[in-house]
């Protein structure tokens, strides 16, 4: 009986693992991030044919910017509100 209890919390601590590792969130903030700072680059120095096809409006810096601040978004909600595992139950402030 012990065996299997001690199976079924091991079984359990991997699933919240994987559930937090896994997080839809983490997985957006991570690529709007990645992207958002590539996208910021390229729009930091515009050459005149960008800025003219453009209509003299940085698109790639502000897209970028954007996209950096939707990413940090994503990992702040992430960070503060981390996943519950299903057999938890949340912590309460009193």
């Amino acid at each position: 009986m012990s065996e299997l209890h001690n199976e079924v919390s091991e079984l359990e601590r991997k699933s919240a693992t994987a559930a937090r590792l896994f997080d839809i969130r983490r997985i957006i903030g991570g690529l709007f991030v990645v992207y958002g700072v590539i996208v910021t680059i390229a729009g930091i120095s515009p050459s005149d044919a960008d800025m003219k096809k453009a209509e003299d409006i940085n698109i790639n810096l502000w897209t970028g910017l954007a996209m950096l601040a939707l990413g940090l978004f994503f990992l702040g909600w992430l960070w503060l509100r981390p996943t519950v595992h299903p057999g938890q139950e949340p912590e309460k402030d009193e």
